[in-house]
């Protein structure tokens, strides 16, 4: 899935949720997606609702996009496993360090600077710079 739809990437969550509950093989990146929807026991339900892929979510209203949010933790993980761009893995393991071993509270903030870089990156209309974003990531309290 290197460019895929909105709908697209909606389906293949919905899709791995579905067959983990229903002990059906995973793909390995569905296997990956499971785990994630798992750690957010949150979104399941969505996930398991007949409207979960027409549903819109809006910031203006307060809402996360359950799917964004999924999207860029996969993003993450891929990330991480190639440690591109570099250094991304060192700055995670002080995340992690500094977290007391806490893997999923490292995540987000890894996340959260994603998704700062990429705000930045769109608002003055450049391209994402790699090394911003790790500086990033080791920036964050």
């Amino acid at each position: 899935m290197f460019n895929p739809s909105r709908d697209q990437v909606r389906q293949f969550f919905v899709d791995a949720w579905r067959k983990h509950r229903d002990r059906e093989a995973l793909s390995p990146m569905e296997d990956i997606a499971a785990e994630l929807v798992f750690q957010h026991p949150e979104y399941q339900p969505l996930l398991e609702s007949p409207d979960a892929l027409e549903r819109d979510f809006r910031p203006e209203d307060g809402q996360v996009n359950p799917f964004l949010h999924l999207s860029l933790h996969l993003a993450i993980h891929e990330q991480l496993s190639i440690d591109q761009p570099p250094g991304i893995r060192a700055a995670y393991d002080e995340r992690l360090r500094r977290h007391a071993g806490e893997r999923h509270a490292a995540l987000h903030d890894v996340l959260e600077a994603l998704g700062e870089t990429l705000f930045e990156a769109q608002r003055s209309g450049k391209s994402l710079d790699g090394a911003v974003y790790v500086d990033n990531i080791r920036r964050k309290p």
